[in-house]
C-alpha cells in the first residue's frame, strides 16, 4: 500500500470492461464472433487471440489492428468496419438483457458502501456509452446510471487508453483533482493511464491481464472480495489510503 496523505478521498473512478464485470471474456468477445458471422466473415477471434487484441483498447480500433496485422491487402472501408462494430454492438447488448454478464465479486457491494459514504462515482471508459448504460440497468440497477456523476465513455476523447485523456476529462467534469479520487482498473494500459492522469489506483485482475505489469498501482488483488473473505476492500481501507 501507499503512504497515506493529508487529501480526503472524494471520489472513486471506475473502468468498465474486465473492471466492473467481465465482460471481454463472457460478452465483447462472442459479441465480435457473432457480429462476423452476420456479415459472412470467416474471421473468429478464439480467447488467445482476443487477449491479444486487447493490448489495442476501443472496439473500432481492435477491429483495424486486426485487419491490419492478419488481413493486410483487404480493401474493407471504416464504414464497413463500423457496420460491423454496431452489430458486436447489438449483440452484445442482448446478452446483457438476457441477464448474462454478472458484475464481478464485490463491486455491487463497494459501489453501495460508496454511496453510503456520501463519495461520488464516476466512470472512464473507452466502451461506448450504450455498452456503459446497459450494463449498469442491466446487471447493477435500473437506476444505477443515476449513481455516477459522470459517465466518461466511447469518443468523447481522441486518444485512448494508455492515454490519460479519458481520466484528464472525467476529473474535469467532476471539478476535482486527482489526489482526492480513486481508480479502479484491470489492465496495464489502464493503469498507465490512471497514473498519467496523477490517480492513484487499485487494480483487480482477470484471466487476460494477470500476468501484466502493474507497477505503481497501489495494489493488486484478484477481485474487491466479500465480507466473508479473509480480506476485502471496504471503505475504511479506502479511506485509509488518504
Amino acid at each position: 500500500m501507499q503512504n497515506k496523505s493529508s487529501t480526503k478521498l472524494a471520489a472513486l473512478i471506475f473502468d468498465v470492461d474486465g473492471t466492473l464485470a467481465d465482460t471481454e471474456h463472457d460478452a465483447h468477445l462472442p459479441a465480435f464472433n457473432l457480429a462476423f458471422a452476420e456479415f459472412g466473415l470467416d474471421w473468429h477471434w478464439d480467447d488467445a487471440l482476443y487477449g491479444e487484441l486487447l493490448r489495442v483498447t476501443g472496439g473500432k480500433e481492435r477491429l483495424r489492428h486486426y485487419l491490419q496485422r492478419f488481413h493486410p491487402d483487404s480493401q474493407f472501408r471504416d464504414d464497413f468496419l463500423s457496420s460491423v462494430h454496431q452489430a458486436k454492438t447489438r449483440h452484445y447488448n442482448r446478452m446483457l438483457s438476457e441477464g448474462k454478464i454478472p458484475l464481478r465479486r464485490g463491486v455491487k457491494r463497494l459501489l453501495l458502501e460508496a454511496r453510503n459514504a456520501d463519495l461520488r462515482l464516476a466512470i472512464a471508459t473507452t466502451t461506448s456509452p450504450e455498452n456503459v448504460m446497459s450494463l449498469l440497468r442491466y446487471s447493477l440497477a435500473e437506476d444505477a446510471p443515476t449513481w455516477f456523476d459522470v459517465i466518461a465513455a466511447g469518443d468523447i476523447v481522441p486518444a485512448k487508453k494508455p492515454a490519460p485523456d479519458i481520466y484528464l476529462w472525467a476529473l474535469k467534469e467532476l471539478g476535482l483533482d486527482a489526489t482526492q479520487c480513486l481508480a479502479f482498473e484491470d489492465s496495464e494500459n489502464g493503469l498507465k493511464s490512471a497514473l498519467g492522469a496523477g490517480l492513484r489506483t487499485i487494480i483487480t485482475t482477470n484471466g487476460y491481464t494477470s500476468a501484466q505489469d502493474f507497477s505503481g498501482a497501489v495494489t493488486v488483488l484478484s477481485d474487491l472480495g466479500e465480507p466473508t473473505d479473509n480480506s476485502h476492500v471496504d471503505m475504511t481501507l479506502l479511506l485509509n489510503l488518504f
